[in-house]
């Protein structure tokens, strides 16, 4: 079972709020995107989990939008209709008021129908100034984002992206794998805000979902390790 946010225990809460301090510190960043090496690590989860975290902050636009064009899954996190929502837009086929959805205070922009060109659509001039133009009415806009290892995608939307978080799932993804995903990123100059190392399990078979969160100030990593228990 899939541990949300606003159903967690309060350690998975704190774990959250906990990401949420370390990132509003740099007044920079509004738009986060959320990827992973390969499927099935948790970045559908924990990008889900953290932009609801954020929408509980008083007087906070939060977006969330699916850009995992080729598997979408937000929708199902939330249970909400994937009829409609991003490809029409961005192909002018239907007006932003009628695609968003909302979960409480977050308002959500699904994938919507599956397109031919999904790499093109995603590094089109129309969606990069959507995403700039957007800024404007949100104060913060996560992207849920397919696996480095699959498509370019990610590596294309990273650069129009202020930044950008890698989650890693403990014991299954390939080391290898986990570095060439870092280079990958940094080859096109995205902003590693910092890495969740997800799905860690300790000696008595607990699962913990650890979060290694960092980021640079005054050329000095600082590092906070947050974690959860998973059910």
């Amino acid at each position: 079972m899939v541990a949300k946010y606003e159903e967690g225990e309060h350690a998975l809460v704190e774990a959250y709020r906990s990401m949420r301090s370390a990132i509003i510190v740099n007044k920079t960043i509004k738009t986060i995107l959320v990827t992973s090496s390969e499927m099935n690590e948790g970045k559908t989860t924990t990008v889900s989990n953290l932009a609801k975290c954020f929408s509980d902050l008083e007087d906070k636009n939060v977006l969330l939008i699916d850009c995992d064009l080729r598997k979408p899954s937000i929708h199902k996190y939330f249970n909400i209709d994937n009829e409609r929502g991003l490809t029409n837009y961005i192909n002018e086929e239907i007006t932003f008021e009628e695609v968003i959805k909302k979960s409480g205070n977050l308002e959500i922009l699904t994938t919507g129908p599956r397109v031919k060109n999904p790499s093109e659509l995603l590094e089109s001039e129309r969606m990069m100034d959507f995403i700039e133009g957007f800024k404007c009415k949100y104060d913060y806009i996560f992207i849920d984002s397919p696996p480095v290892s699959r498509t370019n995608d990610s590596c294309t939307m990273a650069k129009y992206i202020d930044g950008t978080i890698i989650v890693s799932a403990s014991n299954e993804v390939d080391v290898d794998l986990a570095k060439t995903t870092k280079k990958r990123l940094q080859k096109v100059n995205a902003n590693i805000l910092g890495v969740i190392l997800n799905k860690f399990k300790q000696a008595n078979d607990i699962y913990y979902h650890y979060y290694d969160y960092y980021y640079e100030d005054s050329k000095k990593s600082k590092f906070n390790i947050f974690k959860k228990k998973r059910r």
